[in-house]
């Protein structure tokens, strides 16, 4: 082997540390058997085991949605909607009343039509849950079912991001079921996972910790257009999908080198630096994305501004980064709420995370909060090395303030479970969590979903405050493009006095893949597997 291979070989001893060379002969022996060529395998950046993605915002829980359902609209390459299982629409001359007709060929995978009832259904579930869902939902006079192939949608107002609110990717994606499945209550997770999209869960093949397998829906009729980011033909290409969980980051690159796997979805920053050039392997900078540190603003401390002000100030975005994802070609610095890059970025109101942490204000303000002295919880998932590195950091700065720290080391399905409790920390509640959003949700205050402070429906850490909720809906009803900037200015300035999370910068993510693995789509914030073909 040549190129990087030393590199990579190099990383890989300091990865593993101590351990010898036969017991990285064992780990290999127990990587995955070499697939067949019908077959695609992926290592999986988390083990799978929530499956409703209308209850969970989980990464992982959204690309097992993106593999078995489908939804009325997607975004292509350039941010339009496009129709996806909508055939089109038409919108009243007031702008109140939006007809969408489904395409012909729908059906799910047990092979009923889908039809309009089905959509009513799923909507109505899924915007109980999602934050652009909840803003429609809002401005929503009647959601009804026409007919078995059209749906009516009538606002009580004018309101232009209907069709972004049923392309959303991230949050709670729109994803259709059959009504029986969507009549679930939003708050309980369903058992029954038939869609209509291009694969078919095999829920008798799942072991959790392990493997996920998908096959390829027969039925399915793509689009005719080429596909375009998410939005376009998803054109299936192999039989069968296998995703493999394997939490050792060095075993799942041995085993990529070895072409015993053929897609590795997340890989490690150093990892990544390390194996480009090599042979065989592609690496590829995915979406970028916007680092959250999240307190939960139910239980003690971090119920009182004072405390949540506090890590503003234990925050230094470049120690953070530099521990977190290494390679300086791979982040910056960005203290805005709203993504630096993006239409709406701003300083106002910056208070902290970009300049050196102040140990001594941040002990006043945790002192200042009524902070006790009572265990800090912080939510640690060690396989994931990026948001482990993060946790210990917080953990680290914590205890430099003063305060008593506990950090609960668990995977990341583990923690998806665990960041619903509402429940205070003595009955297994939480304090902080460490996570990322795409840095293009994030730049728009109705997508932010971590910036949203609706209380019991905002997203897991439950902020309550009034003046972002009117700024938010201040910048959802102004068409001015200057006077969104200053509603945008005036949210940020908020959010800093209130805190809903600290942003720790902002960084790209990386994916790699065996060479003669091509047709991956470019970009999209959740890997999809449609496209993909392996070449003769």
């Amino acid at each position: 082997m040549t190129g990087n291979v030393t590199s990579v070989l190099g990383t890989l001893g300091r990865r593993l540390g101590a351990v010898s060379g036969l017991a990285l002969a064992g780990a290999l022996a127990a990587a995955p058997v070499l697939a067949q060529d019908e077959t695609l395998r992926v290592v999986i950046h988390a083990d799978l085991r929530n499956l409703d993605p209308i209850w969970t915002t989980a990464g992982i829980t959204l690309a097992h949605g993106y593999m078995i359902y489908d939804k009325l609209y997607e975004f292509d390459s350039a941010g339009v909607p496009q129709p996806q299982m909508a055939e089109g629409h038409t919108v009243s001359e007031d702008g109140l009343v939006w007809t969408i007709t489904l395409r012909d060929g729908l059906s799910f995978h047990d092979g009923d039509p889908v039809t309009a009832q089905d959509v009513v259904a799923s909507l109505e579930r899924w915007w109980q849950r999602d934050g652009m869902g909840q803003t429609l939902a809002g401005v929503t006079e009647s959601l009804e079912a026409v007919d078995d192939a059209t749906i009516r949608i009538t606002l009580s107002e004018p309101f232009g991001l209907v069709l972004d609110a049923l392309a959303g990717v991230r949050g709670n994606p729109p994803f259709i079921m059959p009504a029986d499945v969507a009549a679930t209550p939003a708050d309980e997770q369903i058992s029954d996972y038939t869609g209509s999209g291009p694969y078919v869960f095999l829920a008798d093949a799942w072991e959790p910790g392990s493997t996920v397998v998908y096959e390829r829906f027969a039925d399915y009729v793509p689009r005719d257009e080429p596909a375009d980011f998410m939005s376009g033909g998803k054109v299936v290409n192999f039989d069968r999908v296998e995703w493999v969980y394997i939490p050792d980051s060095t075993t799942t690159m041995a085993s990529l080198m070895a072409g015993e796997v053929d897609i590795w979805e997340l890989v490690p920053p150093d990892l990544a630096v390390a194996m480009e050039g090599s042979p065989g392997i592609v690496v590829e900078r995915g979406a970028y994305s916007h680092g959250v540190i999240r307190p939960n603003h139910l239980n003690p401390p971090f119920d009182q501004p004072e405390a949540r002000q506090a890590l503003l100030h234990l925050v230094d975005q470049s120690d953070v980064l530099a521990a977190a994802i290494g390679d300086q070609a791979l982040w910056q610095e960005c203290a805005a709420y709203l993504t630096c890059g993006g239409p709406y970025e701003s300083d106002a109101g910056v208070v902290g995370v970009v300049e050196e942490a102040d140990i001594a204000r941040a002990a006043e303000l945790l002192e200042a909060s009524g902070y006790d002295g009572s265990p800090i919880v912080i939510l640690d998932p060690t396989d994931l090395p990026d948001l482990h590195a993060v946790a210990l950091y917080v953990g680290q700065q914590l205890r430099a303030a003063g305060a008593t720290v506990d950090v609960q080391a668990m995977d990341w399905s583990t923690l998806t479970s665990r960041r619903t409790s509402t429940s205070p920390v003595s009955e297994g509640g939480w304090n902080i969590l460490v996570t990322y959003t795409g840095g293009l949700e994030a730049a728009s205050p109705l997508t932010n979903i971590t910036l949203a402070a609706n209380c019991e429906n905002a997203w897991f850490g439950w902020p309550c405050d009034q003046e972002i909720e009117d700024l938010r809906s201040a910048w959802r009803t102004e068409s001015d493009v200057e006077a969104r900037r200053e509603i945008a200015e005036a949210l940020q300035e908020r959010a800093y006095e209130v805190v809903p999370y600290v942003p720790y910068g902002q960084f790209f993510t990386s994916r790699a893949h065996r060479d003669d693995i091509t047709g991956y789509i470019p970009g999209t914030p959740i890997s999809v597997y449609w496209n993909v073909d392996r070449a003769e």
